[in-house]
């Protein structure tokens, strides 16, 4: 559901109308400074002003991922929580862990799947590391994200066969462009994969996808407020880098067409 039917808490909550959103054309607040080299490119062009402007952030410890998530995932609601990724649930920031009920670190573009670690790098970067329900977060595993399959238990709308996962709609544009993060951030130039969206399910690492799908996800569900408050905190109190899709979402058709 799409519309504008919402209260603010669910908009804050990933959900489904932006507030303030970012631009379309290439007017937002860091074109002059930090995507200077990028404006007016397009295609493969693009790609690669990106990945130089956003890969020399500074790189977080795993265990410091708990502490981030805590700050980057808060429920605006309630300042003592935060907001699981998949099933939109706002649980305790006290309650992470391993356990059942618990919240862990989901990792969006799977461990498995882009062939790294938890030590500093891809495995530990906060634009793909999310809040999540560890039993939700155990059903996607390293699936490829498309549409379809069987309700998952305990996270509403969302869908999962035996290849693919299907997250509720109000973030469907938050994993896209946490993946398009991904391709472009790490591209193999600094001692980790060169990571890739794929078209094909269940392709070999280091690759997910399904692109098509994700291309589709961007463009219906908009960046919205607590999106962009992720961006910026990353950015000013975290990595100091920041995800291009979230400021500029049109950019994935520019490089993905």
């Amino acid at each position: 559901d799409w519309s504008s039917d919402v209260c603010s808490s669910d908009l804050l909550a990933g959900g489904t109308t932006p507030t303030d959103p970012p631009p379309t054309s290439g007017s937002g607040p860091y074109d002059s400074t930090y995507y200077a080299p990028a404006i007016g490119k397009t295609g493969s062009a693009l790609k690669t002003a990106l990945h130089d402007i956003i890969d020399d952030n500074t790189k977080v410890s795993y265990d410091t991922v708990w502490t981030a998530l805590k700050d980057t995932d808060q429920d605006p609601s309630n300042t003592n929580n935060v907001i699981e990724l998949y099933t939109g649930r706002s649980i305790a920031k006290s309650s992470n862990g391993g356990g059942t009920g618990q919240w862990n670190r989901e990792h969006v573009f799977a461990q498995s799947r882009g062939g790294f670690d938890t030590s500093a790098g891809p495995g530990t970067d906060l634009h793909h590391l999310r809040a999540e329900d560890v039993t939700v977060n155990g059903t996607r595993g390293n699936k490829d994200f498309d549409n379809g399959g069987s309700a998952v238990s305990g996270c509403n709308d969302c869908f999962t066969d035996s290849d693919s996962f299907e997250p509720r709609d109000a973030v469907k544009g938050d994993v896209a462009r946490m993946l398009f993060y991904m391709a472009v951030r790490y591209s193999g130039d600094d001692g980790f994969q060169d990571l890739e969206l794929s078209t094909v399910s269940g392709s070999a690492v280091p690759r997910i996808g399904d692109l098509d799908v994700l291309l589709q996800w961007n463009a219906a569900d908009p960046v919205d407020a607590f999106e962009m408050r992720r961006n910026d905190r990353i950015y000013t109190q975290w990595q100091h880098n920041r995800n291009p899709f979230v400021d500029h979402p049109e950019w994935a058709a520019a490089i993905w067409n």
